[in-house]
């Protein structure tokens, strides 16, 4: 079974259940726009299919509603900013309107957000920078379950880490660079057991640390857990290093080093770096170059079974304008899984 639901309706959906939850419409309204434009991004795994995970987190007391940011430290074009376990939908937005707008004044920024409750899909912040000519990096860890093996290991001792870099490249539309340093986003896998689904090979090991194609060894919350892999072997597992020193020690909102438990909440910390390219003085050069590479990347002959060299934003470009129009697909288990998550607030 699946339900098909146009965008406006999952929206309304969300926020009447996020309100339920505790938080004040507005907020509730600004959560449900993001979760429902992760899924007409074609990011699933950050869509609406988070919102019993949030009620959840709620109820326990680790995600806080109607929470907002405190600055722990101003010196002009550097930022120590606690989300104090708010809506990282909320929290997020706010840091980076800060960090932004003291990149425009200094040319740069480096922002440390710590202690938010899920970021959601990291790709939102680099967006935000883009559309004001901004170029941003983010470096994300997770203060979760830990779902991911180190190279070489077998057992999960990390998240899974996001990664994300936009560039503005002029009249052009943006480059935003955005991914888990896992194999796969973990949501990804919530999707794919929903659904019934078996997942590739090499994405995943068991609770033994053999290769596995379920992906409830990383979604069930009973019995033994398995882990996902990094991309790219050891490649990919040294970025997530990085992310977990970088957002999370570096910010001060701590790392993933204990046994694994059955809390909710789901809390991440950004480092930020943004970079104003007019203040640097490139801001021509880089529009031109960045056309030049991006033609020349486009001219390359289409590799078989291949639709053509595509730049990263592209497919999630594509993805709203098709969605927009068709709906948002969700199966049956997740929309069973939203509509149990309003009876547990409905009072």
């Amino acid at each position: 079974m699946s339900h098909t639901h146009p965008a406006t309706e999952l929206r309304a959906t969300v926020a009447r259940i996020i309100e339920k939850a505790g938080s004040l419409p507005a907020e509730a309204a600004q959560v449900a726009d993001n979760l429902v434009m992760a899924n007409l991004s074609g990011h699933d795994s950050h869509g609406v299919g988070m919102v019993p995970r949030y009620v959840d987190a709620v109820l326990e007391g680790g995600l806080k509603p109607n929470t907002g940011i405190k600055v722990t430290l101003d010196g002009g074009a550097m930022l120590g900013i606690d989300a104090q376990q708010g809506y990282g939908q909320i929290t997020g937005v706010q840091a980076m309107e800060l960090g932004m707008a003291r990149a425009r004044q200094h040319g740069s920024c480096i922002m440390a957000l710590s202690r938010s409750h899920h970021l959601g899909r990291i790709g939102h912040f680099a967006e935000m920078a883009v559309a004001q000519g901004l170029v941003s990096l983010h470096f994300v860890n997770v203060i979760s379950r830990p779902v991911v093996a180190p190279f070489g290991g077998g057992d999960g001792r990390f998240g899974t880490n996001p990664c994300c870099i936009g560039i503005p490249m002029g009249a052009q539309a943006p480059y935003v660079l955005d991914f888990a340093t896992s194999r796969v986003a973990q949501g990804k896998m919530r999707v794919a057991y929903n659904k019934g689904e078996q997942v590739p090979e090499g994405y995943l090991i068991d609770e033994h640390g053999r290769p596995t194609t379920d992906p409830g060894v990383v979604v069930r919350s009973q019995g033994p857990l398995g882990a996902l892999m990094t991309f790219g072997e050891y490649k990919g597992y040294g970025l997530a290093v990085a992310c977990e020193l970088l957002g999370g020690a570096l910010t001060g909102g701590g790392t993933w080093h204990q046994q694994a438990d059955d809390r909710r909440a789901v809390l991440n910390s950004m480092l930020t770096i943004l970079i104003d390219p007019a203040k640097l003085g490139t801001q021509q050069a880089l529009a031109q170059e960045a056309q030049a590479f991006a033609d020349w990347l486009r001219a390359s002959p289409c590799a078989p079974d291949s639709a053509g060299v595509q730049l990263a934003g592209e497919p999630e470009r594509a993805a709203r304008a098709r969605r927009a129009q068709e709906g948002i697909w969700l199966d049956d288990a997740t929309w069973q899984e939203i509509q149990a998550a309003e009876r547990k607030v409905t009072r």
